[in-house]
């Protein structure tokens, strides 16, 4: 399901986007607000759906100093709260019945075990489930646009070989480690973005599903995610992490060429084609083959809902 987008793509490819409007979680900083930048400087109409109202603020203020007449709006969204969900959601269909473009982006890596109120691992829930519920919410206002899509971002952790889901134990009750659990947590977004797409393709939906990943971007995920970057992780070393890192402009890419590109196909993965796919210009990557089983993605999406008490009306 990869490879169809040509290897050749830059955001001057991506064209006006006055009219659509654009969901991105997790936008008040890193790649979320590059992304965000990005869409609302070409005409979008763009909705910053993060936790942080303070944050989100200056998010929107620092993209209106290059577009004054930027159209960002601001919804409170906090994925790993599904109540949080279910009021964002509503709010945004009343408000924008028709939606052209989610990216579902918040995410985090728990430095320790974190069970949250509602019963569900920290990154489990962040980085998944509550996006899970969210699009669900939402598959009525995107499935009334033209061509809608739904960008999943995902991380070259999903491939780890460690990364299957414990189903007897998702809360990682048994033992808990800050670097699976995150590779997990994106393992399960990945098989949630490849059934969805089969979903939506049944249905005979426009609505796509796609997912991209960031490569080696100088963020905190990073530092945690990285033991070498941790030690070199400084603004005055970039002549060394540039080898293996990149800004968060470029990072951003990769999720915007799943966003943008017109030729683009549901099912796509994107990442840097650069060295070790951690730098360089966004190309079609690799997917996991345990993400594409179809078995485990029936199986993940039956426990979602029944854990979110979401059900897609037309997936």
């Amino acid at each position: 399901m990869t490879g169809a987008g040509g290897p050749h793509w830059s955001l001057d490819r991506a064209g006006d986007q006055s009219g659509r409007v654009a969901v991105v979680t997790g936008a008040n900083t890193g790649i979320g607000l590059e992304m965000a930048r990005a869409l609302a400087h070409r005409g979008a109409t763009v909705v910053l759906a993060c936790r942080n109202a303070e944050r989100a603020a200056a998010a929107r203020a620092d993209i209106r100093t290059g577009a004054a007449n930027a159209n960002v709006h601001i919804e409170e969204l906090d994925t790993s709260d599904l109540t949080s969900v279910a009021l964002c959601a509503g709010r945004l269909r009343e408000r924008w019945p028709v939606i052209d473009l989610l990216i579902n982006n918040a995410g985090v890596m728990a430095k320790q075990h974190t069970v949250t109120e509602e019963g569900f691992e920290l990154d489990f829930v962040t980085n998944f489930l509550g996006h899970f519920a969210l699009t669900g919410q939402l598959l009525d206002a995107l499935s009334a646009a033209p061509a809608a899509r739904i960008v999943t971002v995902s991380s070259l952790t999903h491939r780890r070989r460690n990364a299957t889901l414990d189903y007897d134990d998702l809360t990682l009750d048994r033992g808990f480690d800050s670097e699976l659990a995150y590779a997990r947590s994106k393992m399960a977004s990945m098989t949630f973005m490849i059934e969805l797409q089969r979903r939506l393709a049944a249905s005979g939906s426009r609505t796509i599903s796609l997912a991209a990943h960031p490569g080696g971007v100088r963020t905190g995920i990073l530092r945690e995610q990285n033991r070498l970057v941790q030690l070199v992780y400084n603004p005055r070393m970039t002549w060394l992490t540039g080898w293996f890192t990149q800004g968060t402009v470029e990072g951003a890419e990769p999720i915007l060429r799943a966003a943008l590109d017109p030729d683009v196909e549901g099912g796509e993965f994107f990442g840097p084609g650069g060295r070790w796919e951690l730098i360089g210009a966004p190309v079609p990557v690799e997917i996991s083959r345990r993400a594409l089983d179809p078995e485990a993605g029936t199986r993940l999406w039956a426990v979602a809902e029944k854990l979110t008490g979401v059900c897609f009306p037309a997936a």
